[in-house]
């Protein structure tokens, strides 16, 4: 009969060889440093919706303290929330394997007993629990949002959001307890070999590595060193980027982002043949709704209200800007060429000459979310920010919002409003 340990609780139970100080220190020191770029670049994408502008960009009500860092997200330059918004999807599904391997390296830690030793140890383990749940959960709405499967209860944006706040504090309070002793372990294997087992070596002696509780004391034979498996995590984690970043990088590389369903589609050729996230038919558009006869754009302002037919609008000045389309999933186009009607030229048709205004932007789109968005004034003033009635040369195609879009520098795809029936200019 096995005298194998059949509980969890009990430290024999656990006899991997891989386990132990050297990897978790190492892994937990990657995600120290991408774990923290993902919290920024994530602050970052919430702040370029612009959330306290007005009840239709507010995607997290009651966010208090949490939204005092907002600011107005700028348009300079073009390419800042591409940039921004690429690192922060494919960092955040390149660090998969390397969060999955640190919960298997102190998977151990979480059965052991007693539960609490002392109202510090009590603590230690809530943010613990507050940690791996939160993480687990940041990255899996993250990946499902990705992949356009809203299977979560509730809206995607407060539950990540939220989610974000809770799992990076209990992240701080865990990197700040545990990081000296991660940095130390690391600098304790440059000097002393011996403690980063390799192929045929066996894992260093309960008094030659502080912190090696996580060392089995009943170790199975080792099939593969630590640094091996290091480097299967690695390689897990670059064929997951590779896979991935293609739908910010755009070109031939967008063909290799096969985890990434809108990044890699190619919706045809022409020039309309770029990415599309939302199509007329989808929003529930129809034909009769954009026909040049009965659909108006309606401008209000300071000065009241100014009616424009698409014809009408092509009798005013227009403009042209190159500017990409960039999504929350991370996906992006390539620069086109937009042409249409400045913004701020439509705030001076209706008193608001000089600094415009923000802008309330409405749509025809019956279904889905963002039917509604707002835009700032400094966005408005810019010259490159349009109100788009041709693209690359030709008439907007249904899918890309014709009979108008706007299209804004550095702004998220959705604050890009396609077939748009309403602008109000004024303080929202």
């Amino acid at each position: 009969m096995s005298d194998h340990p059949r509980l969890p609780t009990s430290p024999g139970f656990w006899r991997s060889p891989l386990r132990g100080p050297w990897l978790t220190s190492v892994l937990g020191l990657v995600l120290l440093v991408g774990v923290t770029v993902l919290f920024v670049t994530g602050l970052a994408s919430y702040a370029a919706y612009n959330p306290g502008l007005s009840p239709a960009n507010d995607k997290t009500p009651d966010k208090g303290v949490l939204g005092l860092y907002l600011f107005a997200w700028p348009t300079h330059p073009v390419w800042l929330y591409r940039l921004t918004q690429g690192v922060h999807v494919t960092l955040g599904v390149t660090l998969i394997p390397v969060l999955l391997a640190k919960l298997w390296s102190v998977v151990p830690k979480l059965f052991t007993l007693p539960p609490a030793r002392s109202v510090a140890h009590a603590l230690e383990r809530v943010s613990l629990l507050l940690l791996v749940g939160g993480g687990l959960f940041e990255f899996t709405t993250g990946v499902l949002n990705v992949q356009l499967d809203y299977v979560f209860p509730g809206s995607f944006y407060p539950l990540h959001f939220y989610g974000a706040w809770v799992f990076f504090s209990a992240f701080v309070a865990h990197a700040a307890l545990k990081a000296p002793a991660a940095v130390r372990n690391v600098r304790h294997a440059r000097r002393r070999p011996d403690t980063v087992p390799g192929d045929d070596e066996v894992p260093p002696r309960p008094d030659t590595v502080p912190g090696d509780d996580l060392v089995s004391p009943r170790p199975e034979p080792p099939t593969v060193s630590r640094r091996g498996a290091l480097a299967l995590v690695g390689g897990g984690s670059l064929l997951l980027s590779l896979t991935t970043v293609g739908q910010s990088l755009g070109g031939p590389f967008r063909r290799t982002a096969l985890l990434a369903p809108h990044g890699a589609a190619e919706p045809g050729g022409g020039p309309n043949g770029f990415q599309i996230n939302k199509t007329a038919r989808y929003a529930g558009i129809t034909t009769a709704d954009t026909h040049e006869d009965s659909w108006r754009l309606v401008v209000t302002g300071r000065t009241g209200t100014v009616r424009l037919s698409r014809a009408g609008l092509l009798r005013l000045p227009l403009h042209s800007s190159s500017l990409p389309i960039a999504c929350v999933e991370g996906w992006s186009s390539a620069d086109q060429r937009w042409r249409g009607v400045r913004l701020r030229d439509l705030a001076a048709l209706v008193g608001h000459d000089g600094d415009p205004p923000d802008v309330f932007v409405e749509s025809l789109q019956r279904h889905g979310a963002f039917r509604r968005a707002a835009l700032r004034a400094n966005q408005v003033a810019d010259p490159r920010s349009l109100l788009a009635l041709q693209v690359n040369g030709e008439e907007l195609s249904p899918d890309h919002g014709y009979p108008a879009r706007i299209i804004v520098p550095a702004a998220p795809g959705v604050l890009n409003t396609k077939w748009v029936a309403r602008l109000t200019f004024g303080d929202l």
